[in-house]
């Protein structure tokens, strides 16, 4: 509490970020499986509506709304645990260096161009001056 080294390693840096993206990815799934069970139930109620309290009864539209809520599930887990996969913290990372080596690629570049400016007007000598009559 008290003590003189106030530094954080790296270490304890990293082990903060791991902590940080295994309680996204546990959040993640829990929305998941949360999603399940409002699937099922809803699609029970669903069902229900429209066979037990006959609303609708001449169409079975309970096959299409369950159709078109699994798909939302559907994306739903290949959002978790697919593109996550490809393109969680590892892509995220990988891609913000990219980006910061091509700012310093045209930071030096564009420091280059401002020496050669600087650098050709001194290497012209100036003109002497011409006495007026």
């Amino acid at each position: 509490m008290f003590s003189r080294n106030k530094n954080t390693s790296k270490l304890d840096l990293e082990q903060h970020e791991l902590l940080e993206n295994a309680q996204k990815r546990v959040k993640q799934k829990k929305r998941l499986y949360t999603h399940f069970v409002v699937f099922l139930v809803g699609s029970v109620f669903l069902v229900l509506i429209n066979k037990i309290l006959k609303y609708g009864q001449e169409y079975n539209w309970f096959v299409w709304a369950i159709t078109f809520w699994g798909f939302l599930f559907v994306l739903h887990i290949f959002n978790v645990f697919i593109t996550n996969k490809f393109m969680g913290n590892d892509w995220e990372r990988t891609q913000r260096e990219k980006l910061v080596e091509k700012q310093k690629k045209r930071i030096a570049e564009m420091e280059k161009e401002i020496e050669q400016e600087i650098i050709l007007p001194t290497t012209i000598e100036p003109e002497p001056k011409k006495k007026l009559l």
